[in-house]
């Protein structure tokens, strides 16, 4: 993609805290805490927002309706938006391009999800599955393992991959579920805040090899939300210009997810692999140049995948790099501040918009204990099988 038309600013973010599911408020509920947040941080008025995209999982038609009338009642449009795991994302990314392109000066953004206990499953059983050609691909590369969860199969079979071509050791995905706890705990908004040891993770109930259950994100109920600007409508009204969106691509399945032999495609390594290319290129930088990610570890197995796909390391590299304490304080890039999907949380529709907040908290030195010092450029990179990736580039210029 081509560098941003126009200065597109991040003026307004907000988040709830996560939960576990039961332990929440409805969604309609959840949604409108979350934009509101988003709203007062960034001093406008609902009256202010000329479309709104809302981005859910598993939930009715007009699902979106439902939260931003908690707002008011305004008859802007109002877009819904199910892209899986990147929904959230999605819905930023819908709301950046109607800025950019000049349709309106101020959008919002907002993902939600109100989850029940248990696996990921499907909605629909009388039609087929959006994910079936991913599941015969699957079956072609590997056994069907009855009772593990689908998803668990398809990225403990992209960590299976990387074992067979690099020789790692299974406790070094592991390493970054003590990783995430560790980072969770300094994060009031997180669901698991209590870190853990090594040796309780590699000693959970296994899941699907190597995954253990401490390796697998939970069913989380949550919100969060962005209010995006252009540069004109944010000097006119006295808003923070501190944070931009300097760069941004969404990418979905190629023919080599399916024909590429190998599950890390299959779980979407070349989306996120031409994603962040098309950031790089769009920004002028390197990912050398990143000093804060948050990225889309649904799995311990895909954040180690992910960290070659976004190059942050080079391929084969990544044992050593989580090892070295590369991914966090202290080493070369932090990763995943917040605690990520892993320990933060994962309520589907609003993991895209908690990561944008957790960056633009970095970028304004606005993390308190989970502050990384000089942040400048941050990185943001959200998934789901499908497909779809979503990855963003911003940047603080004040």
């Amino acid at each position: 993609m081509a560098m941003m038309k126009r200065n597109i600013h991040v003026v307004g973010v907000g988040m709830i805290p996560f939960t576990k599911p039961g332990a929440s408020d409805p969604y309609p509920v959840m949604g409108a805490r979350a934009a509101r947040a988003a709203l007062d941080d960034a001093g406008i008025d609902y009256a202010r927002v000329q479309q709104a995209y809302v981005g859910y999982v598993y939930g009715d038609s007009t699902a979106g309706q439902a939260a931003v009338y908690g707002l008011g009642l305004s008859g802007i449009p109002v877009f819904n938006i199910n892209n899986n795991c990147a929904t959230g994302s999605s819905a930023l990314f819908l709301a950046r391009q109607a800025v950019e392109s000049g349709a309106v000066e101020c959008a919002l953004a907002l993902g939600f999800e109100q989850m029940t206990p248990g696996a990921l499953k499907s909605a629909f059983d009388d039609r087929p599955s959006p994910l079936a050609r991913f599941a015969e691909t699957m079956g072609t590369l590997q056994d069907w393992q009855d009772g593990a969860p689908r998803a668990a199969q398809f990225f403990g079979g992209a960590g299976r991959a990387y074992m067979a071509e690099h020789g790692i050791r299974r406790d070094t995905f592991a390493r970054i579920s003590v990783k995430a706890r560790q980072h969770a705990a300094r994060n009031p908004f997180a669901v698991f805040r209590n870190t853990v040891t090594l040796d309780e993770v590699l000693a959970a109930p296994a899941v699907f090899d190597p995954l253990t259950r401490l390796q697998c994100c939970p069913p989380t109920c949550g919100a969060a939300a962005a209010v995006l600007c252009s540069e004109a409508f944010a000097k006119k009204h006295g808003l923070d210009l501190s944070v931009r969106i300097a760069a941004q691509a969404m990418t979905t399945d190629t023919a080599s997810t399916f024909d590429g032999g190998d599950m890390r495609r299959v779980v979407g390594y070349d989306m996120a692999r031409a994603a962040a290319d098309a950031i790089y290129e769009a920004a002028g930088i390197g990912p050398e140049s990143i000093d804060v990610v948050e990225l889309h570890d649904c799995f311990t197995a895909n954040e180690l995948i992910s960290y070659e796909a976004l190059r942050l390391t080079p391929e084969g590299t990544a044992e050593k790099f989580i090892v070295d304490g590369d991914n966090t304080y202290g080493g070369r890039v932090v990763t995943n501040p917040s605690g990520g999907l892993l320990s933060k949380g994962h309520p589907l529709g609003a993991t895209g918009l908690a990561q944008c907040t957790e960056l633009v908290w970095q970028l304004r030195g606005q993390a308190e204990q989970r502050q990384v010092e000089g942040a400048r450029l941050a990185l943001q990179h959200n998934l789901g099988l499908g497909g779809a990736c979503v990855v963003t580039l911003y940047e603080r210029v004040q």
